[in-house]
């Protein structure tokens, strides 16, 4: 190639860099691509409300058939009302003794705002744990002193052991009835009573022979009481105690008897004449309502019986002639209208002493003291003047 080609070749390459840098100038520069708007953050979900901690204290094990399991019953009926808005616990077997307040100071530190005490003798360890627990409300069962953050509730079961009797004096062939009685005071004296008065009205010739245990749940104790009563020649037996012995007892001796509390018929079918049973479970809303809504007070009493729900009597046996399950529907109406008082007089104690008298009816101030033993009931309240 000659210098003058060599020469045209390079001028021709300058040429097209300088064409090529010209249109690279000329042309659009490039923008870079616009930001995203920012997204405006979801707020934060509202923290969930702490659980309404709920405790209770069990004098037997829940697995007594009886008197705790009901009132287990209850605290699953709160469960099953309130989900998780609530969170119960409970501790059974405990004592009426020291043990009783160490339980309950244990369970305020838990964190429990709400603690149900079920039996008469947590009374005194209760008031002392409230008074030290202002923030908390405490709830006693049977009791009668009430504070500032403790209030009592009660089931008049005296009308059930009412029922119950109206069925026994129908069904006794002996004309005696038994009683297993548990801790002396004016709650069993009343069921004794209203038992009494229940079969004297199916059957003025009967009498109610009592053997008290002293404690609430013993089974041992239990079927001893209740095999020396159909050994006195009791044939039909009611009981004022938590387990099934008395029940069981009857079943293996060829006689009749009640369930108390709860539903015992499975313990004893054969025995079984019906069963005076307690729904604590309407109580229990009422009052887990009230400590959420804000509307609980304390220094007061609740009473409540067929008329609100709590009070029944079930599983009332085949072989009960139909006139007395009459008798007993027309009790139950009554009690829950007001048209019927068990307690109208005139009621004499079995020393002849007129202690309600005629037309009159005596108030719960009277029945929270009761210390005597209706006209029909041999021997004399422990302890009583």
């Amino acid at each position: 190639m000659t210098d003058l080609q060599k020469r045209s070749l390079f001028k021709a390459a300058a040429l097209t860099a300088v064409a090529a840098a010209a249109l690279v100038g000329c042309g659009k520069k490039e923008e870079p691509a616009p930001a995203p708007a920012p997204v405006a953050a979801a707020p934060a979900p509202a923290p969930k409300p702490e659980p309404l901690k709920i405790a209770f204290a069990y004098v037997g094990p829940v697995g007594d058939g009886g008197w705790t399991f009901a009132h287990d019953n209850g605290r699953k009926a709160l469960e099953a009302e309130f989900g998780d808005k609530i969170a119960t616990s409970f501790v059974e077997n405990v004592p009426e003794s020291a043990d009783a307040e160490r339980v309950l100071r244990d369970m305020t530190g838990q964190g429990n705002k709400l603690i149900f005490g079920t039996t008469f003798g947590y009374m005194e360890p209760m008031l002392k744990v409230a008074a030290d627990n202002a923030g908390i409300k405490f709830e006693h069962a049977t009791g009668y002193k009430q504070a500032d953050n403790m209030r009592t509730y009660d089931s008049r079961t005296y009308e059930g052991a009412y029922m119950a009797g109206v069925i026994a004096g129908a069904m006794t062939k002996t004309n005696t009835l038994g009683v297993v009685g548990s801790i002396p005071i004016p709650e069993v004296v009343r069921n004794i009573n209203a038992f009494t008065l229940g079969a004297q009205s199916s059957n003025p010739k009967v009498k109610t022979k009592v053997v008290w245990v002293n404690g609430w749940f013993d089974p041992p104790k239990e079927t001893e009481a209740a095999t020396s009563l159909i050994n006195g020649g009791a044939d039909v037996l009611f009981q004022n105690t938590d387990s099934p012995a008395v029940l069981k007892t009857a079943e293996a001796k060829g006689k009749r008897a009640f369930g108390w509390d709860s539903d015992m018929t499975a313990y004893g079918p054969k025995a079984h004449l019906a069963s005076a049973v307690i729904n604590w479970g309407p109580y229990y809303i009422k009052a887990t309502k009230e400590a959420m809504d804000g509307s609980w007070k304390g220094g007061t009493a609740a009473w409540w019986g067929v008329k609100e729900g709590a009070i029944d009597i079930v599983s009332i046996a085949e072989d009960v002639p139909a006139e007395t399950k009459a008798k007993v529907e027309e009790v139950k109406k009554g009690l829950a209208d007001g048209s019927f008082a068990i307690w109208k007089g005139p009621i004499t104690d079995n020393t002849g002493k007129v202690q309600v008298a005629k037309d009159t009816v005596a108030d719960d101030k009277f029945l929270g003291g009761l210390n005597f033993y209706v006209k029909g009931v041999e021997g004399k309240v422990p302890g009583a003047k």
